[in-house]
């Protein structure tokens, strides 16, 4: 949104359609929606000034939308921003960085891979993970765990272990061991 406002052309590609319909409401003009796929993801890719690649699987490493052959294709100067390097990048090129040391360039696309990108505004990152969080821990601290996650979803869809059990059946494959139902 701030890209556009600014007078950027933007594109933003995602797999699910009611998130596209929505952005196509409140976006302004100059905001262009597309399904993602290999061919929507090559063709923007490739004419793209920033690439933004924040694509997340939830409890699995990130999947590799953005090979090397295409960084070979973009513009020289180019930058890609791999908010996914936290789970293990989207794109081949990506390695993890720092803040110290932020970028470095393949093929002449400057990469940006920072690991916890939030750490770079610590003060703002914390507050709006507490408005976010705070909710949660109220009904948390009022319900207790077991009739919390009972009634919120997205309390159950967030836990990792319950009982000393693995919940989450993409780590649970990714580290080949059980994991329960809940």
């Amino acid at each position: 949104k701030m890209a556009a406002g600014l007078g950027a052309k933007v594109t933003v590609l995602d797999v699910n359609l009611n998130r596209l319909r929505y952005l196509d409401e409140i976006m302004p003009a100059n905001v262009h929606t597309l399904m993602s796929n290999p061919h929507t993801i090559r063709d923007a890719v490739r004419r793209a000034d920033l690439v933004i690649s924040s694509v997340l699987k939830r409890g699995d490493k990130a999947p590799c939308l953005i090979d090397r052959k295409l960084i070979s294709e973009m513009r020289k100067g180019a930058v890609i921003v791999d908010v996914a390097i936290d789970q293990g990048g989207s794109v081949e090129t990506s390695r993890p960085t720092t803040h110290e040391d932020p970028t470095y360039v393949v093929d002449g696309v400057v990469h940006y891979c920072v690991t916890n990108m939030p750490g770079a505004v610590a003060r703002t990152s914390t507050y709006a993970l507490t408005n976010a969080t705070l909710p949660y821990i109220l009904l948390l601290a009022n319900l207790g765990y077991e009739k919390a996650i009972e009634e919120q979803y997205c309390l159950r869809q967030s836990l990792n272990m319950l009982r000393g059990d693995l919940v989450i059946q993409e780590v649970a494959k990714c580290f080949q061991l059980p994991w329960k139902e809940i």
